[in-house]
């Protein structure tokens, strides 16, 4: 078993004992999605897997809190939010803006890229580096901003 799924694990006894209701459902939410991923591909997920499933969920819910605070629900949103903390106490340190840049203009260098038809390139040798650290969203924007 992995690591990551081995603390999770652990996290989801001990909000059991501690009755907090909210982390743990949350932590069920998560433990939910690994075995159903593990269960249709017919495979055990490594800890690079589980974080990428982590940074998908943490995306999915800041699109929910936008489309919440668009249709007047804060409580909704507020709901999504707090499952967003507990989602990220499993993910790496975020990386600074200025350390994805620096990735970011690495990988182009490394590269060889020279305009925007080369950003599949970029993002293919970005993308395991910050996995998990960085809002993929916002490394594509510097990626464009690098290459156009």
């Amino acid at each position: 078993m992995s690591t990551l799924k081995e603390t999770l694990a652990q996290a989801t006894k001990e909000a059991m004992k501690a009755r907090a209701k909210d982390r743990l459902a949350t932590l069920r939410l998560i433990n939910a999605e690994i075995k159903r991923v593990e269960v249709d591909e017919r495979i055990e997920l490594d800890d690079a897997r589980i974080l990428a499933l982590l940074d998908k969920m943490t995306k999915q819910r800041r699109d929910s809190i936008t489309q919440y605070e668009k249709a007047g629900r804060p409580e909704l949103a507020a709901i999504e939010q707090a499952e967003i903390e507990v989602i990220q106490t499993f993910l790496p340190e975020q990386l600074s803006e200025a350390e994805i840049a620096q990735i970011v203009a690495e990988a182009v260098r490394e590269t060889g890229a020279a305009g925007m038809a080369d950003m599949g390139k970029v993002m293919a040798q970005v993308k395991p580096q910050v996995q998990g650290r960085a809002d993929m969203g916002a490394v594509s924007k510097l990626v464009k901003a690098q290459l156009g």
